[in-house]
């Protein structure tokens, strides 16, 4: 039914991506020949793509909790991570991706991960601070869901094809560099250079299902974030959560919070496919 499926970023929001994903995949018969994922928004199509939402979320609520700290500064006095959910993050995908399900999930469909590069001549704590300021400030003012101002400071957008990576390993840095905003995530290089969260150009990167609207296909667009308006596109269809999500994306204190999102996407996609019909 869909050709293309894309991930918006969004942090803990995106596990409302991976609830609708179950909801509609199998009732409408999903299976997409391109998948575009931004930030959080690509490991939530990589687990949805793989059937292991289930246990990976079993694994994330059972690792957050109350009694954690979103800043350690007593471990960042002591040469630690000031925030935990990088080296979190970071063993949720070697828990979850191996070369095995790496080999699997590109049989099954041509995976794309949105990472941004800086501007010349900006440090990568600079830099990621400009950028995720501009974002935060025309989402704020202007509420667009593909938004311009990264674009305009010279943040350019690359996206990493899963099938020219070599391995899980590749793949894994891969996704922690599409999620890089220090100081919640550590900056990762790919190919030799700093990347960072795709979200500081576009947080629904959109741009490599194109080609396949042009040629009268049809593409889902999956947000995180509720919108005032939203663009129509011929071929396109994007869907919003029908309420605010209202965990923070790196949040590591609020297991509840992650199931609440979740539990939204699969009412959403519930409601979602029952329209189609």
């Amino acid at each position: 039914m869909f050709d293309a499926v894309v991930f918006a970023g969004g942090g803990n929001r995106c596990y409302w991506q991976g609830g609708f994903y179950e909801a509609v995949a199998d009732r409408i018969g999903l299976s997409p020949s391109l998948v575009v994922g931004a930030s959080a928004g690509a490991f939530a199509a990589t687990y949805s793509l793989l059937d292991a939402g289930p246990e990976t979320r079993a694994r994330v609520i059972g690792a957050c909790d109350p009694s954690l700290k979103n800043f350690d500064f007593a471990a960042w006095r002591a040469g630690g991570p000031l925030c935990p959910v990088g080296p979190m993050y970071r063993e949720l995908l070697k828990q979850t991706i191996d070369d095995n399900t790496f080999a699997r999930m590109n049989a099954l469909t041509d995976m794309r991960i949105a990472i941004a590069r800086l501007p010349r001549g900006l440090s990568p704590v600079l830099g990621a601070a400009i950028g995720i300021g501009a974002y935060q400030f025309e989402k704020k003012l202007f509420h667009p869901v593909h938004p311009k101002l990264g674009r305009a400071l010279g943040f350019r957008p690359e996206f990493v094809a899963a099938r020219n990576l070599e391995s899980a390993q590749q793949y894994r840095d891969a996704l922690m560099a599409s999620s890089g905003v220090p100081p919640f995530m550590p900056v990762t290089s790919i190919g030799g250079t700093p990347a960072f969260d795709g979200g500081l150009v576009d947080n629904v990167p959109v741009e490599p299902i194109a080609s396949i609207e042009a040629a009268g296909g049809r593409t889902l667009v999956l947000l995180t974030r509720r919108y005032r308006n939203l663009p129509q596109i011929q071929g396109r269809t994007y869907v919003q959560p029908s309420e605010k999500i209202a965990v923070r994306q790196f949040e590591i204190t609020n297991p509840q919070g992650i199931r609440d999102a979740f539990e939204l996407g699969l009412k959403d996609g519930s409601n979602f496919a029952a329209s189609l019909v």
